[in-house]
């Protein structure tokens, strides 16, 4: 598939349908309403609609938040950062700052040194060319770059060269199809769940009009498609965990969150 291809099918889309946009997004919405498509593939076409708009830096780790290793760490170093900071399994190894990076390491790659008892090897022995693209670069490139490339991450440069953030080819899939879990990962929870009368727990990724059917109450926007989106939206940011914001009668509290997006929401009704 060339350079592109990805943002391809938002354009058939929008040939077949004439519309911009915002009226295919209505389109779809209504065909779920009208139960010819389930809420997961809803999520998928709307959010493929967005998927050539969205820039790297919208979803990247930023480069606080990167797990990283000096280039004179060892092999055993490398180890004990995959295994306890449940980092990626590929590490950026930099040079002084993470402003130079100097390479990757991926944890396949240390299991020969391991098995060996070569844990005070020099990491750099392994390091692999770093793959590198512009915090300004959108999704459909990263993802095109990616596949011609065949790299599964890459690290996130800005105007002057410095290190933003990474990105792996996980990340980018995700905002199409939705969290991607593995066994290591915490069990994702119902996108609403009731846990007592009029309290619910809802999934950042629950679209709106399913918030409105299931909890009883009105959610509109037309700018956002998820209950996530929407908090997000009203509160300029992506907000804290613990951080508390009234909606309509209703408490929302912000119980999962990172960097990227609101995972989970407690909704609790406000007695006067």
């Amino acid at each position: 598939m060339d350079e592109g291809s990805d943002s391809r099918l938002s354009n058939i889309f929008k040939k077949i349908f004439g519309s911009n946009g915002q009226q295919l997004e209505e389109h779809i919405l209504e065909a779920r309403a009208e139960g010819e498509i389930e809420n997961e593939e809803v999520s998928m076409l709307l959010n493929i609609l967005d998927f050539d708009e969205k820039h790297v830096s919208e979803i990247m780790v930023p480069r606080t938040d990167m797990a990283c290793a000096d280039a004179s760490s060892t092999v055993g170093d490398i180890a004990e950062i995959i295994i306890n900071q449940g980092a990626h399994s590929r590490i950026p190894i930099f040079k002084e700052t993470r402003d130079y990076i100097l390479g990757i390491v991926h944890a396949k790659d240390l299991l020969p040194p391991l098995l060996e008892g070569r844990r005070d090897m020099p990491v750099t022995s392994l390091m692999r060319p770093p793959f590198f693209v512009p915090e300004e670069m959108r999704l459909d490139k990263v993802l095109a770059s990616f596949k011609r490339e065949k790299h599964h991450m890459a690290i996130v440069q800005d105007e002057y060269g410095g290190t933003s953030g990474m990105v792996t080819m996980e990340d980018v899939l995700e905002e199409i199809v939705g969290e991607i879990s593995d066994e290591y990962d915490q069990e994702r929870p119902d996108e609403i769940l009731e846990i007592e009368d009029n309290v619910f727990i809802v999934s950042g990724r629950t679209l709106l009009d399913e918030v409105s059917d299931k909890c009883g109450f009105e959610l509109e926007s037309g700018e956002v498609d998820s209950i996530g989106g929407y908090v997000a939206a009203m509160a300029g940011r992506i907000p804290r965990e613990g951080e508390v914001f009234l909606v309509d009668n209703r408490q929302f509290t912000i119980i999962r969150s990172d960097e990227r997006q609101i995972w989970s929401i407690r909704i609790d009704p406000i007695h006067e």
